[in-house]
Order: structure tokens, then sequence, then C-alpha cells
């Protein structure tokens, strides 16, 4: 029992960390597609930070809306504009980033053996029984839509807008792109 907290501790940290990391590459990356992909990791760390916070639904929908749906429209468009070249995909490989990858996975086998060795469940907090206790009166989506649509409507409306007007730009600049090339 005591083993569980310290590796929720440990996950969610090291989610943090991978989450910022990738984040960091994702803006610094010269190829579209590579700094996408690297965005796309991002998105399911976070993820993975929601489910260890007792927020399943919202680390689901993280990962269908923002890691699936959203991720698909950027490619589309970064396809459309023609902006990747197949020598700019791909990334940095050499003995560095293998003995990084190799370091990753031995940590990830680790955390399996402690989480399969550790038979107790955590306790809840004070904090997460008042969630729980809403998320069972009104269901996980009622919780997340009521404050949603009520508390951040407008922050919620002005993202849509925002990602339609930069979908019509890019598709705008793509044609005269073409336009242009013929």
């Amino acid at each position: 029992m005591q083993n569980t907290p310290l590796f929720y501790t440990f996950n969610f940290y090291l989610f943090g960390i991978i989450a910022i990391v990738s984040a960091i590459v994702f803006v610094t990356r010269k190829s579209p597609v590579a700094a996408a992909l690297w965005l796309v990791n991002t998105m399911f760390s976070l993820a993975a930070m929601y489910v260890m916070l007792d927020a399943p639904f919202i680390g689901v929908i993280q990962v269908l809306v923002y890691a699936g749906a959203i991720m698909v429209v950027f490619l589309f468009v970064i396809m459309l504009l023609n902006l990747g070249h197949p020598s700019e995909i791909a990334d940095i490989r050499n003995q560095r980033w293998r003995l990084i990858a190799g370091f990753v996975g031995l940590a990830m086998l680790a955390e399996i053996f402690v989480l399969t060795r550790a038979n107790s469940v955590p306790d809840l907090t004070l904090a997460r029984d008042a969630a729980a206790n809403s998320v069972i009166e009104s269901g996980a989506v009622g919780t997340v839509a009521t404050s949603l649509f009520t508390t951040y409507l407008l922050p919620f409306e002005i993202t849509s807008v925002l990602l339609l007007a930069a979908i019509v730009g890019a598709v705008m600049i793509g044609k005269q792109r073409s336009a242009n090339a013929r």
C-alpha cells in the first residue's frame, strides 16, 4: 500500500516530463510532419496524466479529439500545403536517442513490475470523494458538459472559431500555391 502512491507520483512526474520534452521538441522541429507527431506524443502524455488524476473521461476525450481528430486535420492541412519534404521528415537518429529509448523502455518495464507486485488500491482523498460523488450524481459526461457549456462556453467557442479560421486559411494558401505553380 505504501508503494502505490509513490508509483502514481513517479508516473505523474514521468508523463509530465515526457509532455514537456515532447512539447519542446515539437516547437524545435523543422519538418511540420515530425512536429505534428511530437505534438501527438504530448497529447498522449497529457491523457495519461488525466487518467492518473482520476479523470478517465477527459483522458479518453484528449486522445480521441486532440490526438485523433485534430491531428488528422493538421496532417491533412500539412499534406495539402505540401510543406514536408521526405528528407526533413526523419528526426535525428543516433546512438544517444537509442540509449534514451532503451532507458525509457526499462523504466516502463520496472513500473509494470511494481504495479503487478502491488496488490493494493490507493485510498481516495476527500477531494477525490467529492469529485466521485459529483460524477455519480450527474455522470462523467454531465459533469464535464456542465462546466464546458456554462463557465467555459466563450473560450470553447473562440477556440473552435480559431481552428476553423486556421483550416480555411491553410486551404486558401494551398490553393494559391497550386495556382501559382501552374
